[in-house]
């Protein structure tokens, strides 16, 4: 296990991180401001600006990534009460602040019908559901705490 050091520059074990067992991910040039990610199981994503046409940009890739782990992390506590079939749609449409180039609200904006509840189960359901959100969502934890970004780094490419 490796350590993370504090902005003080000393190591505390609440900070400790363990290696991470995802996949590698990378994403590829394929022209200006365009490029392909891919992970090493196979699956690609075509990324760009919104005038490249059918690609996300990377604040859409974001959204995605927060609704998805959203859905996903309140999976079970749904499926247990609506059934295994039950749809839903989750949105992150909050607009970007142009003058900072950033998202300053994310919100999770779930599309599901829970009409064959009464409203004390309903309210249960979303309570648990929220729960399980806070819990187990990686990507909204990481963006309620804030992640360090260090400096990118640069390396000259290796044959082979």
């Amino acid at each position: 296990m490796t350590e993370q050091t504090t902005t003080s520059g000393a190591a505390s074990s609440e900070d400790a991180v363990t290696p991470s067992p995802t996949d590698p991910l990378w994403v590829e040039r394929n022209g200006t401001r365009t490029y392909t990610g891919f992970s090493a199981r196979g699956a690609r994503v075509e990324i760009g600006p919104a005038e490249a046409g059918a690609v996300f940009t990377p604040g859409e890739l974001l959204k995605i990534a927060l609704a998805a782990c959203a859905g996903m992390s309140s999976d079970k506590a749904f499926a247990r009460r609506l059934g295994d079939d039950y749809k839903t749609t989750i949105r992150v449409e909050d607009p970007k602040l142009v003058a900072e180039d950033r998202y300053p609200v994310l919100t999770e904006k779930f599309e599901i019908d829970l009409s064959a509840l009464d409203e004390e189960d309903k309210a249960k359901l979303i309570i648990i559901a929220q729960r399980s959100i806070d819990k187990a969502c990686t990507v909204g934890r990481t963006l309620k705490v804030g992640a360090q970004i260090p400096d990118a780094q640069f390396y000259q490419p290796t044959e082979g």
